[in-house]
This record gives C-alpha cells, sequence and structure tokens, in this order.
C-alpha cells in the first residue's frame, strides 16, 4: 500500500550511471568500491528526467568522516519534500525482471508528481526497497489540473 510522507533533505556522496555502460547497477557497483566498508550505510539510487535525457545517481548517506575528493566521489544532496511512498519486498526479482519503472509509473497515475525532483529509491535492506515518487501534494491526480 503506498503512503505520503515526508523526507528531510539527505547529504550524500554520489555517482553518475554512464546510460551506454553498465547503467544504474554499475554506478552503484563503482560507488560500493569506494568505500572501505558497507556496514552501517543507507544506499540510495535518484532518478530524474532533464531536458537532455535521464540522469541517475547511485548515492551512499555521508557521514562526518568522508572526504569526497579522497574517495573520488562527488557530494551532493537528495531534495527533501512531500513524497508517496511504496515499500517492495523481494525487490532484486523486480531489478532484473527491468520492472522498477513500471513500479514508478504505476505509482503516477495516482498522484501529482512534482517534476523538479527526482523520484528515489532506498536500498532498506537485501530484500527491501522503499520507493519515493515526489509529489505537489497529498491528492489525486485530477487535483492539480484547473
Amino acid at each position: 500500500m503506498d503512503s505520503f510522507v515526508e523526507r528531510a533533505e539527505l547529504q550524500v556522496l554520489r555517482l553518475r550511471a554512464d546510460w551506454k555502460g553498465g547503467g544504474p547497477a554499475e554506478a552503484m557497483h563503482r560507488l560500493e568500491s569506494k568505500l572501505s566498508s558497507l556496514k552501517g550505510r543507507k544506499f540510495y539510487g535518484t532518478f530524474q528526467m532533464l531536458p537532455d535525457g535521464e540522469e541517475y545517481f547511485a548515492c551512499v548517506e555521508r557521514t562526518g568522516s568522508d572526504d569526497p575528493a579522497q574517495m573520488g566521489l562527488d557530494a551532493g544532496t537528495v531534495p527533501g519534500g512531500l513524497f508517496l511512498r511504496r515499500k517492495l519486498k523481494d525487490w532484486q526479482s523486480v531489478v532484473a525482471a527491468k520492472k522498477l519503472g513500471e513500479q514508478f509509473e504505476e505509482m503516477v497515475t495516482t498522484c501529482n508528481p512534482d517534476p523538479n525532483r527526482p523520484s528515489i529509491e532506498f536500498y532498506r535492506s537485501m530484500v527491501e526497497m522503499y520507493l519515493f515518487l515526489p509529489v505537489l501534494n497529498r491528492e489525486g491526480p485530477r487535483s492539480a489540473r484547473p
């Protein structure tokens, strides 16, 4: 079941996915390889359609001891605000089947998405993921139309 949630802005280290290369999966693998340990780290993916194409960043929540330059990573933020949240169990099978985009597309039909903020994937565990779709308000898709 989807629900609306408020999220705070998040400081992250990130790598941009190369769509002509390995895409998001390769970006996440490269990000993980730059960390001395994955233990206790929170991982995210952000996706946004821009005028010049798709943009995806593999992200990890930043800690006080992280040095982006030394690690070869960009510092960035994941915008906060109002989101529609969906919990996915067994997310690896959804990703393997290349159906993650379909989950977001389904969510878009139930709300007023905010095109100025990225969608977020939060990898909570090896079996559980949360999808966050940025929205303008808590109402259905028709409420934003005149």
